[in-house]
């Protein structure tokens, strides 16, 4: 038997106006609807009726994660500083990860991950190859200690997600678990109704091998992505990789020094000298750990920062500043070029290929050079994807034109492989009766971004539209006004309520019936059921919130309906 929730007794406050602060879809409605209310930047409080929608996703999650075999856990989100010590992620996740101590000085953390415990637990619990294959997960809250929380509960510091690990003693029992999160993942999100794309990712500071994410299109999300319209090629932006350029053999002239001054930029050059940015070279310098690297990449093209990251990670990389340009005579800054450069590591882009001809920075101020040739007046030492992706480019798999597109991360799964197991020495006993050391996967779903993704999605220009599955009620029953229609909407309530259904009732006095119509559009839940002006007549009017269609039914007949 279901409950009735009533409205006159529940702590729901709608707004009218949206937040001022509101920049997406999913925070204005969230907070307008009663959703969630804002505690400090980047930290949210559930209300009854988001803390029910919470919990819904949460549930689709356990039952598909016991479904495939997994174990759920609790662990602790304080964790000892000395396990991210031992696999470098103390340093590695920097500013990121919230650190404190206790008072004798011992310091802690945050969890953002916890790969670290679960492979101590592992450690701690299984001895033998018979213990395993094992996958453990739980649901719980992460933290991040983002620099510009924004979006609501999109992008928080505090945020719920579920976690899961897989330990095998095998390269091939890891492939499995992969394959067995990845297929439960695909059930996940269909029953939560979400529009969805597995793409190609990188694996960033968690490390290891195969990496996919699972990304919910959306104008509000933080990532981009390719897809292929002709393949079935997809990857996040970061993980785009593109071949080296061939290039024929060709005879170039030699190195000509151009005065052009005040053309620092890519846009001024091109200008001065009549030519398309394409023909230029642009020189980016970083930073990486400290040590000044120059980035180079067509003049037309921008550098993908968060792409230069993750093909370094873990090492830290940053602009220059004016200041690391004293003392160095060879960086003039605007007119840096790749030849003569000295002790000064050279990343460049494929499309900067050996034989390629270009006008770029003559290291003298107010001047540049043409017919500077990649493999004749300068040598790249690494060649990475590091330019932004754009639309049209072409497709890594076909060589169609690639499309762009913005979405939301809900998943991510990883094959972690034995950087884990390594730090801690993770072995069990196996059926050769050697030591072996045991493999990992780290397979993650963001529960709270689900419900951003979701009211992202779903969402028109009345309010929430919630798919069922996750909706904090089945139908949402509006007593206009009157006693009459009130005592028939309790009624009609009551009686879904011991079919199971789960009710939603609009019982308050003294509050308009254009405000309860509005209420119950902007809260989303997929079944409005009317006690309105032919109460007295014994007939309710059913609306479907999703495609906004209208009946008349008798009791009897709404009841049936919505309990079939």
């Amino acid at each position: 038997m279901a409950q009735v929730q009533r409205m006159s007794r529940l702590m729901v406050k709608t707004l009218r106006d949206d937040p001022a602060d509101a920049e997406t879809l999913n925070h204005k409605l969230l907070v307008r609807a009663g959703y969630v209310r804002r505690t400090a930047a980047g930290i949210w409080s559930w209300l009854p009726l988001g803390k029910k929608v919470l919990e819904n996703v949460a549930r689709v999650v356990r039952e598909e994660m016991d479904e495939m075999g997994g174990q759920e856990v609790l662990l602790p989100a304080l964790l000892p500083k000395e396990p991210y010590e031992a696999t470098g992620r103390w340093e590695e996740y920097g500013p990121e990860l919230f650190r404190l101590k206790d008072r004798k000085g011992a310091e802690y953390l945050l969890g953002p991950t916890h790969e670290e415990i679960f492979t101590q637990l592992v450690k701690d619990q299984c001895s033998s190859y018979k213990d395993l294959p094992v996958i453990l997960y739980q649901i719980q809250a992460k933290y991040r200690d983002e620099a510009r929380p924004r979006a609501g509960i999109l992008r928080g510091r505090e945020f719920l997600m579920k976690d899961s690990y897989s330990f095998d003693t095998t390269d091939e029992g890891l492939a499995e678990s992969y394959a067995l999160h990845r297929e439960a993942y695909i059930k996940i999100f269909e029953r939560l109704g979400l529009d969805h794309r597995i793409v190609s990712a990188v694996s960033g500071a968690m490390g290891g091998s195969a990496s996919e994410e699972f990304l919910a299109p959306a104008p509000a999300g933080e990532d981009t992505f390719v897809d292929c319209p002709a393949c079935d090629y997809a990857a996040n932006t970061e993980a785009v990789t593109f071949a080296a350029t061939a290039v024929e053999t060709a005879e170039h002239p030699a190195v000509e020094e151009l005065d052009t001054p005040d053309t620092p930029t890519i846009e001024t050059l091109a200008a001065h000298l009549g030519v398309e940015a394409s023909a230029t070279l642009k020189n980016l310098l970083v930073k990486v750990d400290g040590e000044i690297v120059a980035v180079g990449v067509p003049g037309d093209r921008e550098v993908d920062l968060g792409k230069l990251g993750e093909h370094l990670a873990p090492a830290v990389v940053e602009l220059v500043t004016a200041e690391d340009f004293e003392g160095r005579d060879d960086l003039v800054r605007g007119y840096v070029g790749p030849q003569g450069l000295e002790k000064v590591r050279y990343i460049a882009d494929p499309r900067i290929a050996s034989g390629t001809a270009w006008i770029t920075g003559a290291n003298k101020p107010g001047k540049h050079a043409k017919n500077v040739v990649a493999g004749r007046d300068f040598e790249v030492d690494d060649y990475l994807d590091v330019v932004v992706v754009e639309a049209g480019d072409p497709c890594p798999k076909c060589g169609t034109g690639l499309r762009l597109d913005r979405a939301i991360e809900i998943g991510h799964i990883f094959q972690l492989g034995r950087k884990y197991a390594d730090a801690f020495q993770l072995d069990v006993l196996g059926n050769q009766g050697k030591p072996v050391r045991v493999t990992m996967g780290s397979y993650g779903i963001g529960v709270s971004r689900a419900v951003a993704a979701l009211a992202e999605q779903t969402a028109d220009d009345k309010g929430l539209c919630w798919p069922k599955e996750i909706a904090p009620a089945d139908v949402h029953v509006v007593a206009a006004g009157k006693a009459l229609q009130t005592e028939l909407a309790l009624e009609v309530s009551q009686k879904l309520a011991d079919a199971g259904v789960r009710v939603l009732v609009d019982d308050r006095a003294g509050v308009s019936p254009g405000v309860k119509f509005t209420d119950a559009e902007l809260i989303g839940v997929p079944q409005i059921l009317v006690a309105g002006r032919r109460s007295a007549d014994g007939i309710v009017e059913l609306k479907d919130r999703k495609t906004g269609e209208r009946e008349e039914l008798t009791v009897e007949e709404a009841i049936a309906r919505l309990t079939a």
